[in-house]
């Protein structure tokens, strides 16, 4: 085949770069792949069609805040996608609408100064959309902080510290540490949990993402937050705020249990420690020792303040503010060594 005189006549230069027809099926793969993209997050912000297993899944929330949250996101997520396909379709238009042609003279074309139209267009929508989603995301934050507290709702005390997490029950006289249980709140009986959140030192940041959104806490600005968990079982969290050094092994375990249950603990952490002769010389080391400066143990001589409460250490599944599971071993091998990681 002979070449055509168009191709003969094309500049050195141009000879060797990739024809538009190239270049229109790179965009178009390129275009492919970002909707993918998108399709995928939308997906992903659909309602799981099975039952998720991580209990850090932010797409499963299985409270009130945490699923007005998620509701939102997912507007913010939609009105988001709905202006990138727009912006991009008018850029494919443009693209290829008014691509270089054979035709082309080379010559400047007519340039318009200014457009009334245009420039409303591109700043009063702009601003319209911002208004829209400022509304709706005022209207969630109001609906999460100013919900009215029941008179059967469950308080409790959160106190931040360097580096693990202090509960207190005030109306149930309980105090514990690292592992929080709430009742679960089903609609025949709602019960959510409100809680007061406190830190000792500095900032840190209560978040458990399938309960409720990230809230700080700041020394002498008390916060607060609530949540109405519909399901039972484990909820994992990360303080969400760097505090120190142990920041990263600052973890949240929250328990939410069936009322039986959750009023059974509540009823096993009201008693005292255990006292016998298995644990008696133990009893009297702890008691000899600067132990009891930092540690509190209901029914003994410890009233320390500055660690956790261990009156009922051993009913609880982890040490070391979750960092590992509470066995003899590590637990030995914690007292021993404070500092060995895990």
């Amino acid at each position: 085949m002979t070449r055509s005189s168009d191709d003969n006549s094309r500049p050195e230069l141009l000879r060797g770069r990739p024809s538009f027809l190239d270049a229109s099926r790179q965009m178009y793969v390129h275009v492919t792949q970002v909707l993918v993209l998108f399709c995928a997050a939308v997906t992903a912000f659909a309602e799981p069609a099975h039952p998720p297993l991580s209990p850090t899944n932010i797409f499963a929330p299985v409270s009130t805040p945490a699923q007005s949250i998620f509701d939102l996101s997912r507007f913010v997520l939609m009105v988001t996608a709905a202006i990138f396909i727009v912006v991009f379709s008018l850029l494919a238009y443009a693209v290829v609408k008014f691509r270089k042609s054979t035709a082309d003279d080379g010559r400047e074309p007519a340039q318009v100064y200014g457009s009334t139209q245009l420039e409303l267009a591109w700043t009063v929508i702009p601003v319209l959309i911002v208004v829209v989603l400022f509304l709706a995301t005022a209207r969630v934050i109001a609906g999460i902080q100013n919900a009215a507290q029941p008179s059967n709702a469950v308080e409790v005390t959160v106190i931040g510290h360097q580096f693990w997490w202090e509960y207190r029950y005030p109306s149930l006289k309980v105090v514990t540490a690292n592992e929080l249980h709430i009742p679960v709140s089903d609609l025949a009986h709602p019960t959510p949990t409100f809680l007061t959140l406190l830190s000792s030192d500095t900032d840190h940041s209560f978040w458990v993402p399938r309960l409720g959104g990230k809230t700080d806490l700041i020394p002498n600005h008390p916060n607060s937050m609530w949540m109405d968990p519909r399901d039972t079982g484990l909820y994992l969290g990360q303080c969400a705020q760097y505090c120190g050094t142990q920041h990263a092994k600052m973890l949240l375990r929250v328990y939410v249990d069936s009322r039986e249950d959750f009023d059974r603990w509540i009823q096993e952490q009201s008693r005292p420690a255990q006292v016998g002769n298995i644990i008696s010389e133990g009893q009297k080391i702890f008691e000899r020792t600067a132990c009891i400066n930092c540690h509190a143990v209901a029914g003994t001589v410890a009233d320390g303040r500055f660690g956790p409460d261990l009156t009922h250490l051993m009913s609880r599944d982890t040490i070391a503010s979750g960092a590992a599971p509470n066995t003899p071993e590590n637990l030995r091998r914690w007292i021993q060594d404070p500092s060995s990681p895990w």
